[in-house]
């Protein structure tokens, strides 16, 4: 586990690292479709702790560094071969995948980090300023509102032209299949129960290696290959 003063390290910090991941991989890289929407999301969140729209700065800046140390994580342990967590293993695999398109790069990234890595960084954030989950419930919701509205914009911005999303295009019933909001209260109820867990380790174990494997399972479901 890293040391505090690593945990508590500014946003600007884990912001440089999005911005280095993005200079080194292909713009059409799936990675580098979420590492942009992330990178989005991550300096929205700066920009709303230093006009003080948290109102505890500090758990908010903790909480976020926690949230992006998972997945830089991830994209650590794949660059050097190792196996990243079962969640954000399909995007790493079908990255480069001709038939997957960008929108559902970010949303599968996008369930992964949420679905796994958010419920995991309360529970850290909360050890490290010891404090109860309900105490990071105004961060927590003030983080998924930027999400909500992010992954809006995101919709926007990478769904095909509205002549392409006939009812019956595959790319509409795969997306209609997954919703942020409903996995960001899923999110939150699963770090609930890992902090009622924290003093049986063992159980707690196995509930996050059956979160990171449903959560994977999910991430998969939303790359499968379209056609043109």
């Amino acid at each position: 586990m890293a040391q505090c003063e690593q945990l508590t390290s500014p946003v600007d910090a884990v912001i440089g690292r999005m911005r280095a991941v993005a200079v080194d991989l292909p713009t059409r890289d799936g990675v580098a479709v979420f590492n942009r929407v992330y990178l989005a999301v991550t300096e929205a969140v700066d920009r709303g702790i230093d006009a003080g729209l948290f109102p505890d700065a500090r758990a908010a800046i903790t909480l976020d560094v926690r949230f992006a140390e998972r997945y830089l994580a991830a994209v650590d342990a794949a660059e050097a071969g190792q196996r990243p967590p079962a969640c954000w293993r399909p995007l790493f695999q079908y990255r480069r995948h001709p038939g997957v398109r960008p929108l559902q790069f970010a949303l599968a990234g996008i369930n992964a980090h949420i679905g796994h890595d958010l419920a995991l960084a309360v529970v850290d954030t909360c050890r490290t300023l010891g404090c109860e989950p309900v105490e990071l419930e105004d961060e927590f919701d003030r983080v998924g509102d930027l999400l909500v509205a992010l992954e809006e914009r995101i919709r926007e911005d990478l769904m095909p032209g509205p002549d392409l999303l006939q009812i019956a295009d595959p790319l509409t019933h795969l997306l209609g299949s997954w919703s942020l909001e409903r996995a960001r209260d899923a999110t939150w109820a699963a770090a609930r129960a890992l902090w009622a867990l924290r003093r049986l380790p063992d159980l707690a174990e196995e509930f996050t290696e059956r979160l990171d494997a449903a959560v994977g399972f999910a991430s998969r479901m939303l790359l499968t290959p379209l056609p043109d």
